[in-house]
């Protein structure tokens, strides 16, 4: 599965179950729509943790890193090994 698709896909998931994922533009502001408040946040951190092994207590973040579908793509890309949050290790390699 494309990474952006799964953020996607988790992000709709959780909270905004009456929505269709492909309604949620990549770009579109998490924060100001409403979509993410601070608490769930701080749930959406935990599992980029644990999905994509993101070192989150070794990264300097910002609220930033997290406004967009395409800002956390761009998190996980720049901070795993492998730059895709792949945690089976398949194929290497930008999925975007």
């Amino acid at each position: 599965m494309n990474l952006r698709h799964e953020i996607t896909q988790h992000i709709v998931a959780t909270y905004l179950p009456d929505t269709s994922a492909a309604d949620l533009e990549p770009s579109l502001d998490l924060f100001d729509t409403g979509v993410v408040n601070s608490l769930q946040l701080l749930e959406l951190i935990g599992w980029l943790r644990e999905r994509y092994r993101l070192p989150i207590e070794d990264l300097d973040l910002s609220l930033q890193s997290f406004r967009s579908v395409a800002a956390i793509q761009d998190l996980i890309e720049t901070n795993t090994p492998t730059g895709t949050g792949d945690t089976a290790g398949a194929s290497g390699g930008k999925t975007h």
